[in-house]
C-alpha cells in the first residue's frame, strides 16, 4: 500500500502539469512586479464558447477579481466588449509568462464594436476592472503565474 502511494506521488506530477490541457483550472494569478507580488482571483475561460462569452452581461466585477483566457498554443485573437457594460483593462502574456501588452477597453452595446489585440502572439490574457493594473503597479514585462488550481 505504501509503495503504491509513493508511486502515485512520483507519477501524478509528471502526468499532469498545471494548465488548461490537463483539466486543472487556475483560481488565482500572481503578478511579479518591481514593487512586489500582486494576487488576483480569477474565473477561467478555456473553451472557445467560454472565451466568446467572457464577461458579457455582467454589471459588476469585484475589485480583486478577473477573468483569465487560456490557450494551449500562441494565438493572436482579438477581444471585444460586445454587451459588456464594465470598463475593463486586459493584460496579455506570452509562453514565458511575461506580460507583452496592457490595454484599456471601453464598453460596447451596439455593433460595430471595436476589437482589441495584443499585437503579438500570446498564450493567456486576463480582464480586470479598468485601472487595476495601473493601481497595482503591474506593467508590460512583469511576470504572471498561476498559484491555485481546481479540477475542472
Amino acid at each position: 500500500m505504501r509503495r503504491t502511494f509513493l508511486l502515485l506521488l512520483l507519477v501524478l506530477p509528471q502526468a499532469c502539469s498545471p494548465g488548461p490541457s490537463c483539466g486543472l483550472t487556475p483560481l488565482s494569478l500572481k503578478f511579479d512586479t518591481t514593487n512586489g507580488t500582486v494576487s488576483l482571483r480569477v474565473e477561467t475561460a478555456n473553451t472557445p464558447e467560454e472565451r466568446a462569452k467572457g464577461l458579457m452581461g455582467r454589471v459588476t466585477l469585484p475589485a480583486d477579481e478577473g477573468m483569465a483566457f487560456l490557450y494551449d498554443a500562441p494565438t493572436q485573437e482579438s477581444f471585444w466588449m460586445k454587451d459588456t457594460s464594465i470598463p475593463l483593462s486586459i493584460a496579455f502574456w506570452d509562453e514565458d509568462g511575461r506580460i507583452i501588452s496592457i490595454l484599456d477597453m471601453s464598453p460596447c452595446t451596439a455593433d460595430p464594436c471595436r476589437t482589441y489585440s495584443s499585437g503579438l502572439p500570446f498564450t493567456g490574457a486576463v480582464e480586470v476592472n479598468q485601472g487595476y493594473f495601473a493601481d497595482h503597479g503591474i506593467q508590460v514585462r512583469d511576470r504572471v503565474h498561476f498559484v491555485a488550481y481546481a479540477c475542472a
